[in-house]
């Protein structure tokens, strides 16, 4: 049978629940929210169905307020439909998957499921979110028929933006539903699949929490502070800005100490147990409601002055009071700045000799002994820990791929003489010759599999292209310190960025030339996509502002606009080329990394997509074809027949509100609502995919015999557009949604947008627009206001409003 799920259920609408709802409405499935009628109705309450739904509806408006968003767009949710338990029991027989998010009471849940063996359809499947409950004592009693289409789907929060999802198998859960929920969830819901085993918390909580735990008690016992842990566990060791505290903050601590307590009750044999015992100056801090994020004071807070200025606050575990926070660091750290690359910044730490380096190295002998003690308990191969903690808890490297990067041998030598125990998995490997986790050969990518003491190929889905692979298996076509050109086959390229952000630079601009002519001569296509960086990352952030700014301020303005032209002439040139060029965007494509997108014939574009023309922001406007290919993404979406009898005014204001207020969507559906994606370009749920989907896209395109599109002449709206947005910007000024210098932006950007001065619908090269953003990006780049905008965004990373 062809399983499909076109309806699905999620019963408990709390933030777990709602996230969950939210993300299947942003995948296109119709979901029914349901949740307990409330226990306190008023006798006149009883038949009042707004006040019997009280709760759901709750629920529901929390997801809708939540920040950053739960939904894709916020039209999504009209594919959900809310109910209650009692009343609306019955419309779970209409769904294909019902996923269960109650409160964590076996009781509750068995009877739950009692009730939905009498009611689910044949073949539905049903899930448990829970991580606490074994999957057999929920399902004891039920029919096998029930069992077989049982399993747990573990989400984690936010759900729209963390991209682990763990299956769960029940002891009797049929292999080809198995299949069918791990396909699903990569490729409709855009996660990453680790497989787990039924012990408590699975596999990303198991080993995140005592991590956790380990930390917090060992700070305590080797008298570190907390700003000075979150130092040492940031970015330099590839995790979060949250590091440990902030995280636990985000999280909640009340969940955290709840996650913690269960493994503990539950898992009375791990040799690591009191990791999870959290001090006792945090159990005080949950009975006082100090539960960070959620009640705006946890470890951390921040406190106003009456000048409104925010002063942040961090809470001393010896007294329970908050003092100043000032940031802390350590040698080690100082030198990790230096270094360019992750695993040069981890060495530095982990082998330092100051009191930070030493203490960060505990802890990572720490995770390596208790990750490596883990299997087969609760995952069979190190790449579910490795995964479950990269996409779990953000993490840049799992704790078996830091031990890689340390170097197993090294690793194990120095906790040998430092009296710490090596677990006998990792000694039989090393005994065995095999010296890392991970290797590379020939462009796969094996692990080592305990179970048969040999390496194994990393699974992959069969759409996943990896370009690290394409390069390790001399793939590498073309290449230099900014840009690589790679062959990913069947006379399909890649171009990657990999600068800082992906920032494009003048080595990048002269690259894409380059691959251009390259893929011309032997190729049947391009795909500009980058694969670096965690959730969301970044396509790319824009141009090099380093580089525009020292031309501004040595006054070389004929470079820029050298450099400007370049930039523009590559643009178009992909827009034209005789093969079809696909982007691949994906998190924060704005300003240049806009344009290249705007400029190739579609678009593969992550669900995750922050896009914008941002360029006003820091004095300037887009000028790398971005004032041309936005307009002319409005009006090409128009039918031939009716383009010339359009008033261009209704396409004209959107078009330029998208530059002239810097609109950056929140998600590729919204891009699509701002006229940045089109009805041809695609958006995919799985990052994992993109590239080997936008490389799909591409062979399409050839199989259908592409032509490239004609060059032809843009209608535009001239001296009729300036005098219509010269009183748009009378009234935002008036009502301070800009400030006088952004009016005198936005006037030049009308102009340029709408050909200069010509009369209303004529028709102009496209050359003249593009010499419009020139001149105009120039003449802008003589303002002293645009010079302190740019200085004062490379300094501080955030856009001065002058």
């Amino acid at each position: 049978m062809s399983r499909k799920i076109r309806k699905a259920a999620v019963i408990g609408s709390g933030i777990m629940g709602g996230g969950i709802a939210a993300l299947l409405a942003g995948a296109g499935v119709k979901v029914l929210l349901l949740d307990i009628v409330p226990f306190d109705l008023k006798d006149e309450e009883k038949n009042d169905p707004a006040a019997r739904n009280r709760i759901v509806k709750a629920g529901m408006d929390a997801a809708l307020a939540s920040a950053p968003s739960l939904f894709m767009t916020k039209k999504d949710a009209t594919l959900i439909q809310t109910g209650n338990l009692e009343d609306d029991f019955d419309k779970l027989a209409e769904c294909d998957w019902i996923c269960e998010v109650v409160v964590e009471n076996l009781k509750i849940k068995q009877n739950l499921f009692k009730r939905l063996e009498g009611i689910r359809k044949p073949g539905a499947i049903i899930t448990s979110n829970t991580s606490g409950i074994p999957l057999k004592d929920m399902s004891e009693g039920l029919s096998k028929e029930f069992k077989q289409h049982f399993m747990g789907t573990h989400f984690f929060n936010p759900v729209r933006y963390m991209h682990l999802l763990e299956l769960i198998p029940g002891a009797e859960t049929l292999p080809e539903v198995l299949e069918f929920m791990a396909a699903f969830g990569e490729k409709n819901l855009g996660k990453g699949i680790v497989w787990a085993k039924d012990t408590p918390n699975f596999v990303g909580n198991r080993i995140g929490i005592q991590g956790i735990g380990a930390v917090m008690n060992a700070m305590l016992e080797d008298g570190l502070t907390i700003p000075e842990v979150d130092a040492l566990f940031g970015p330099a060791l590839g995790r979060p800005k949250t590091a440990i505290f902030k995280t636990s903050d985000l999280v909640g601590l009340d969940t955290m100490s709840h996650v913690a307590k269960n493994s503990y009750d539950m898992c009375p044999d791990d040799e690591q147990r009191d990791a999870f015992v959290v001090p006792e100056f945090v159990k005080t801090m949950v009975e006082n409601k100090q539960l960070g994020n959620k009640t705006r004071a946890g470890f951390y807070k921040t406190d106003l002055t009456p000048e409104w200025k925010k002063i942040r606050k961090v809470i001393n575990p010896a007294t329970l009071e908050y003092e100043d926070l000032t940031r802390p660091t350590f040698p080690c750290l100082d030198e990790a700045k230096k270094k360019a690359t992750l695993p040069e910044k981890i060495k530095c730490v982990l082998t330092g000799d100051d009191k930070g380096a030493k203490f960060a190295w505990k802890m990572a002998a720490n995770s390596f002994q208790y990750a490596a003690h883990r299997i087969p308990e609760i995952s069979d191969t190190i790449i579910e820990i490795d995964n479950s903690m990269k996409w779990g808890y953000n993490f840049e490297m799992g704790p078996f791929e830091m031990w890689d990067t340390y170097g197993v041998t090294e690793a194990v030598e120095r906790m040998k003489a430092e009296g710490l125990e090596v677990p006998e998995n990792v000694m039989a490997m090393l005994n065995a010759g095999n010296k890392s986790f991970y290797k590379l050969e020939n462009g796969v990518k094996y692990f080592y599999d305990f179970a048969s003491s040999s390496y194994k190929a990393v699974p992959v889905s069969d759409t996943m292209v990896s370009l690290a692979a394409a390069k390790g298996n001399n793939k590498l076509v073309l290449g230099n310190n900014s840009a690589s050109l790679i062959d990913i086959e069947d006379g399909v390229f890649c171009l990657e960025f990999h600068t800082k952000m992906n920032a494009l630079n003048a080595e990048i601009i002269d690259t894409i030339e380059e691959a251009l002519n390259y893929v011309d001569a032997n190729g049947v296509g391009l795909v500009i996509g980058n694969q670096a960086g965690g959730m969301p990352g970044a396509f790319s952030a824009g141009a090099d502002l380093s580089l525009v700014s020292k031309m501004a301020h040595d006054k070389k303005y004929a470079e820029l606009d050298a450099f400007l032209e370049r930039a523009q002439t590559g643009i178009q040139k992909a827009k034209y080329s005789p093969f079809p060029v696909v982007a691949a965007p994906y998190g924060m494509t704005l300003g240049g990394g806009c344009e290249t997108c705007l400029g190739a014939d579609r678009m593969v574009a992550h669900a995750e997509l922050f896009m914008g023309l941002v360029e006003i922001g820091v004095g300037l406007l887009p000028a790398g074809g971005g004032c041309l290919n936005i307009w002319k993404r409005f009006i090409d979406a128009l039918p031939a027949g009716v383009a010339k009898d359009t008033d261009l005014a209704k396409l004209f204001i959107p078009a330029f509100m998208n530059v002239a207020m810097a609109k950056v969507s929140m998600s590729a559906a919204q891009a699509r609502s701002n006229g940045f994606l089109s009805a041809n370009d695609r958006i995919v749920f799985n990052r994992d995919n993109l590239i080997g989907e936008a490389k799909k896209e591409v062979l399409r395109m050839v199989d259908d015999a592409y032509a490239p599109p004609m060059k032809k002449p843009v209608r535009v709206m001239g001296n009729a557009a300036q005098g219509m947005i010269n009183a748009e910007l009378f009234n935002m000024l008036n009502g301070k949604f800009m400030s006088d210098y952004d009016a005198f932006l936005a006037k030049r950007i009308a102009y340029v947008m709408s050909g200069g001065n010509v009369n209303k619908n004529s028709d102009v090269p496209e050359e003249t627009i593009l010499k419009l953003e020139r001149e105009a990006f120039v003449d802008f780049t003589k303002e002293e206001k645009t010079i302190a905008r740019i200085d004062h965004m490379l300094k501080t990373g955030k856009p001065l409003r002058n």
